[in-house]
């Protein structure tokens, strides 16, 4: 399993929080790639509800990662 930003960017929009077989079923049906939803699959899940990203990719950057500042642009 491999994530990019790419990738992961897939699931920003997904219906937070979900388990894995909505996660699955979001990226089948908001047309992911293939890579997303074989990354999805490849989590061991124990009925665990993903409250996001993070959950799933825990290096997955956030806002405050970036070094640039919204407002002055």
């Amino acid at each position: 399993m491999y994530w990019t930003l790419e990738l992961a960017s897939k699931l920003e929009d997904a219906p937070w929080p979900a388990s894995k077989d909505e996660l699955i079923d979001f990226a089948i049906r908001s047309g992911a790639p293939l890579e997303v939803i074989e990354n999805l699959q490849e989590i061991e899940d124990e009925g665990e509800i993903y409250e996001s990203i993070e959950d799933i990719w825990p290096d997955y950057p956030s806002k405050d990662d970036f070094f640039f500042h919204e407002d002055e642009y």
